[in-house]
Order: structure tokens, then C-alpha cells, then sequence
């Protein structure tokens, strides 16, 4: 089932709030070899102005993957999974995420088109504080590849 283009601007849900742990951001730091102190140690990220220890930027797939499942997984978009590969991901960041942050996702879908047999569908997701501050603004794109 091609994708259906009627779902571009269809919210989602604020997802349940996610604490940002110490622990997993030094173990997703030292996962893509970000050296920086500051992503390691609470001293070195408290005499850059953190409050604690600071993620790489790239931290916030593992919040934004695991809220699109709500989008993959609605029945009527029509995405297959077991046929999507990545196309891109895109960070506009307010601030960085510290540990200690209590995050939400909310997810909007932007684009939902097929060109040459595949589908290419884009999410937006708004990365905020469980109080509504934006943290950062995540872009995805996957392409459900077609079959030939």
C-alpha cells in the first residue's frame, strides 16, 4: 500500500516524558566516539555553564526513534516497514539537552509522497521540557522503497 498523502499535518500525541540520564548520555557519547569532557563529566560540563552533563548533538535520536513508531506503525499511512531505509535527520536545537532534562516528543508528519514507485516520508518532532520549552526540532526522512 503506497503512502497516503491526506496524512501530511497529522499530529501525534506528546509521547510519555523521558528522563535524560548521565549514565546514557555518557553511553552514547563514548557509542559514537565524542570525546568532549563535558559529554563524560559534570565538572567539566559545569565550567562550560551546564548544569550537568551535556549530550552530542545527535542524542535526541533515541527519543524522536522511538516516538515515530507512532507514526510507522499507524495502519492507514500505509508505511512497510521491513522495506524503509534512512533518508536523512536534521537538528535545529533552542539549547542542548543536559542530564536531568524530562523530555517529551511530539511528532507532525510533513511530507507523504511517492515519486518512482517509493515513498518518502518526512516527520517533524518538537522536543520539549515536560513544562513546554523547546529543546530542539528533529527532521527525519525515511523511503519505503517500492516493489519493482
Amino acid at each position: 500500500m503506497p503512502l497516503d498523502p491526506s496524512f501530511v499535518g497529522r499530529t501525534y500525541p506528546p509521547t510519555a516524558p523521558y528522563q535524560v540520564g548521565r549514565e546514557k548520555i555518557r553511553e552514547f557519547a563514548t557509542a559514537i566516539g565524542a570525546t568532549d569532557p563535558a559529554h563524560h563529566d559534570p565538572e567539566a560540563a559545569r565550567k562550560l555553564g551546564y548544569a550537568d552533563v551535556v549530550a552530542p548533538p545527535t542524542f535526541p535520536v533515541l527519543l524522536t526513534m522511538a516516538a515515530s513508531r507512532q507514526v510507522v506503525e499507524d495502519p492507514d499511512l500505509g508505511v512497510d516497514y521491513s522495506r524503509v531505509v534512512h533518508g536523512d535527520q536534521r537538528f535545529a536545537y533552542v539549547r542542548p539537552v543536559v542530564a536531568g532534562d524530562e523530555l517529551v516528543c511530539a511528532n507532525e508528519i510533513e511530507e507523504a509522497t511517492v515519486r518512482r514507485g517509493h515513498g518518502f516520508l518526512t516527520t517533524r518532532t518538537e522536543v520539549t521540557t515536560v513544562a513546554g520549552e523547546p529543546v530542539v526540532t528533529v527532521w527525519s526522512k525515511i523511503v519505503v522503497r517500492g516493489e519493482e
